[in-house]
């Protein structure tokens, strides 16, 4: 009976441990040369459950701050639960992640500088996303390249970059996820969306009502700039403001699902 009871400890251990090996599997990570910013960036990538056992294509997500997408011990205060979150949906779609430069972090997203802050490095950021890395992800994995299929998602300087994004490279991004995004670095950003070309992206701003005084009038004003632009006949632009939410990745990763389930729809 106890050799049995063993036998059995044994085996659910076993089992315990193919769980674990396949859930720290669900991402993978490779490194590429970033010549636009004269250096190497980590790239963590998301596939979906099935895409080893079909052929099929699939839309892609670019994500800023790779360290907090996928696993608590490279984020800085909790994990987005990126790969968690789009398998309980069986999400068709590939998520890359992108590492933050760390000190570099405040230059790479930001378009134009801050008088206080510094930063405005965003260009070259981005140049590296659309010449070097989406090129890259498009020769080897099974992507849908088009715009229409190609996703920027990001939060704080994250969401003001992916907005960025979309207005400079329409060819490239065809939608954006704009989370509690850090329009207060620079006005300059709102005089870049109102002279920018009528946008057809689909754009999902969120923030919380808890955040800074600001933050919900900063979302705001821009929603009502691109509304103002372009016709919403089409229901390109979505509007989310959380109660009671706050500036963390608490907040991020309980809407990140919600956000995908209407970019991709």
């Amino acid at each position: 009976m106890k050799v049995f009871f063993s036998i059995q400890l044994i085996f659910i251990a076993f089992l315990v441990g193919c769980q674990q090996t396949v859930a720290q599997e669900r991402y993978t990570t490779f490194e590429l040369e970033a010549p636009q910013l004269k250096t190497t960036k980590k790239i963590w990538v998301y596939l979906p459950l099935d895409y080893e056992t079909s052929t099929k294509k699939y839309p892609v997500i670019y994500m800023h701050d790779a360290q907090n997408l996928f696993d608590a011990k490279t984020s800085y205060a909790g994990e987005w639960k990126v790969d968690e979150t789009l398998d309980s949906l069986k999400a068709q779609v590939i998520v890359i992640g992108i590492e933050h430069g760390n000190d570099k972090r405040m230059e790479e997203l930001t378009p134009f500088k801050n008088e206080k802050y510094g930063g405005g490095n965003a260009d070259a950021y981005l140049d590296f996303i659309v010449s070097t890395l989406k090129p890259h992800v498009d020769a080897n994995y099974r992507t849908k390249a088009k715009a229409k299929h190609t996703t920027i998602f990001g939060s704080s300087l994250g969401g003001l970059v992916s907005f960025y994004a979309v207005l400079k490279y329409p060819e490239v991004f065809g939608n954006a996820g704009i989370l509690s995004p850090s329009f207060w670095f620079t006005a300059d950003i709102y005089e870049y969306a109102k002279k920018a070309e009528k946008s057809k992206a689909k754009l999902y701003f969120l923030c919380g009502d808890s955040e800074s005084e600001d933050m919900v009038a900063d979302m705001q004003r821009m929603t009502k700039i691109m509304s103002d632009n372009r016709c919403d006949c089409k229901h390109l632009t979505k509007e989310v403001i959380v109660k009671d939410g706050k500036h963390n990745e608490k907040m991020w990763s309980g809407q990140f699902g919600n956000a995908v389930i209407w970019l991709l729809k």
